[in-house]
């Protein structure tokens, strides 16, 4: 899990917030489908986010369905990099049910620099799908729209996001001391990044031998 910064949300009640029955199309990767937010999606991330666990390293208490549908909602305009919000939320889908979200948005829209953030449900942890999801939006950012850089920026305790950042090809460039309130205590912040040009090569394919 990591989501230790936030994001300001276009209004959806704004003429330029794209509509969400207008949704960016589902995106499928080898074993999961990353698709936009539906309203109806909040019963089950509230049951994924409403884990002390999993809560614990996130900047909120506990999701209720209740909060969890306020969650959603500011999710619904998020479609696309290009677009008034400059961001995209996605549902992780495995096999029809719901296992967790990830999110990648814009920090500098000029520059092209975004972060990423991902919540993954621990029953399903250890398998690889937060890093299936995760790979495939930083690909987004970085083939499809020519970002220069993408963070993450995550509570240090959160060892399991960290290991997972460090798989993903980031590189751990910042731990801050105690800068951020959480929950009634000082947490440390560890940041990673990654540039375009981290990015490997493309392999040229062998020719076929005869």
């Amino acid at each position: 899990m990591t989501e230790r910064a936030t994001s300001t949300p276009a209004d959806p009640s704004s003429p330029d917030a794209p509509n969400p029955a207008d949704a960016a199309p589902a995106r499928e990767t080898p074993r999961l489908i990353l698709r936009p937010h539906r309203s109806e999606d909040a019963p089950a991330l509230a049951a994924i986010c409403g884990r002390p666990e999993v809560a614990r390293f996130l900047l909120d208490e506990p999701w209720t369905e209740e909060f969890a549908a306020t969650q959603v909602a500011e999710r619904l305009p998020k479609t696309s990099l290009s677009g008034p919000a400059g961001a995209l939320a996605v549902v992780i889908e495995h096999e029809g049910r719901v296992i967790g979200d990830a999110q990648l948005w814009l920090t500098d829209r000029e520059r092209g620099v975004a972060e990423i953030g991902w919540v993954l449900d621990p029953a399903f942890g250890g398998k690889g799908f937060a890093g299936e999801a995760a790979a495939h939006l930083l690909a987004l950012g970085f083939v499809e729209h020519g970002l220069h850089r993408i963070a993450a920026q995550m509570d240090a305790r959160n060892t399991a996001s960290a290991r997972l950042a460090e798989r993903l090809g980031m590189t751990r460039e910042a731990h801050l001391r105690q800068d951020w309130w959480s929950k009634g205590e000082w947490t440390d912040t560890v940041i990673f990044g990654m540039l375009a040009s981290d990015l490997p090569e493309p392999q040229a394919e062998e020719p076929a031998h005869r």
